[in-house]
């Protein structure tokens, strides 16, 4: 580490030079050369010249693509691509193929290899950056214009932040943290190793927390911080709110998707998946490897077990057992779920035999048969 300082502190910029590299860009490749770089197997024409690596529903002639499951067969009926790389299992007479075990991790190989920009060089302290004398910056930093360090804050080795970022005071970073245009975190914020945040995304803001006294709402001062872990991502405007007096927390390998919502004093375990639009009031705390889909609520003092699946739009509001697949608002277990909703699937049939039966029994007033089948 060392200290900036007004003596110590960069005289100037290094400039990133603008001219993008054509290495790797666009480069014609055989299917051999292509299954060395992936370590697969070919069956095929090794020496076949791909020009360009494009998904299933856009490759041509003269490209490659990849299958990752077999449902997905009939696509290729209209794909025109030149090779596929696919799994062990998947047999395509008349293809050339490059046979892997994992056939999307390949690919995305493939793409970086023939499509992917270099990563852009360390780009140094930008002089527009406005850092406190007393922050401790790791080596090789690339922080750019306009962003903002607060005093005592501790910057890992090879962090990137880019123009916008806010960072408060007593915030921790590890080593290579990525921090995308116009982050915030919030005074005492710690960001584990190589954990990446998306722009806009808010980490450590008060907690929403008011006390009604003499007829008006008074706030209830949020004196903790934020701590997450490492391998972490953070999508783009999601906020996560500090603790009102200990630390909100999250586990490290969790992934959080865009627009997510994680309120003070959560507790979120280690590889989870919180899909967008979740919401996770106050206290409450998962396990590890639990998966959140989309619009999920998740009420405020709930624990959700280890490994359970919360599906899209439901609302918890109680804790779920470790293991469980929960659905609807309020969540039930999946097979209870799925019962009642074919249940309201035959209301309208239910209605009509119940008018039949009154009818049978003499009601035949047909106000009076709605009354009673509801």
């Amino acid at each position: 580490m060392r200290r900036l300082n007004g003596a110590a502190r960069p005289a100037s910029f290094r400039d990133e030079r603008h001219s993008r590299s054509t290495k790797g860009f666009g480069v014609n490749c055989t299917v051999g050369k292509l299954a060395a770089l992936v370590q697969g197997e070919v069956e095929g024409e090794p020496g076949l010249i791909i020009q360009a690596a494009r998904s299933l529903s856009e490759a041509g002639p003269g490209d490659i693509t990849f299958l990752e499951d077999a449902k997905y067969l009939a696509r290729l009926r209209t794909c025109q691509a030149a090779a596929v790389v696919v799994g062990p299992t998947i047999q395509l007479p008349g293809k050339t193929l490059i046979r892997v075990p994992d056939p999307l991790t390949a690919f995305v190989t493939i793409v970086r290899h023939m499509h992917g920009r270099p990563e852009s060089p360390r780009r140094g302290i930008d002089p527009r950056a406005a850092i406190d004398p007393d922050v401790q910056i790791g080596p090789e930093p690339s922080i750019y214009p306009f962003v903002t360090v607060g005093e005592g804050t501790v910057i890992g080795a090879r962090c990137r932040i880019h123009s916008g970022v806010s960072i408060g005071r007593f915030c921790r970073l590890g080593d290579d943290v990525v921090l995308y245009p116009n982050v915030v975190l919030y005074d005492g914020t710690v960001v584990g190793d190589r954990t990446i945040v998306h722009a806009n995304a808010v980490i450590g803001a008060d907690g929403f927390g008011y006390r009604l006294r003499h007829g008006r709402h008074v706030k209830v001062p949020q004196l903790g911080h934020v701590e997450i872990g490492a391998d972490v991502e953070i999508g783009a405007c999601t906020t996560v709110d500090r603790g009102t007096f200990q630390a909100t927390r999250i586990g490290d390998g969790t992934k959080v998707d865009n627009l997510v919502q994680i309120a003070h004093n959560c507790r979120i375990g280690r590889h989870n998946i919180l899909v967008s639009q979740v919401g996770i009031a106050g206290s409450s705390s998962t396990g590890d490897y639990v998966v959140i889909a989309g619009q999920a609520g998740i009420n405020d003092h709930v624990h959700i077990g280890d490994r359970a699946v919360i599906g899209a739009k439901a609302g918890v509001v109680k804790s779920v057992p470790a293991g469980t697949y929960v659905l609807g608002a309020p969540a039930m277990p999946e097979r209870e779920q799925k019962r009642i909703l074919l249940s309201l699937e035959k209301l309208p049939e239910i209605r009509r035999h119940i008018r039949r039966i009154m009818q049978h029994l003499g009601l035949n007033d047909a106000g009076e048969c709605d009354k009673l089948a509801g």
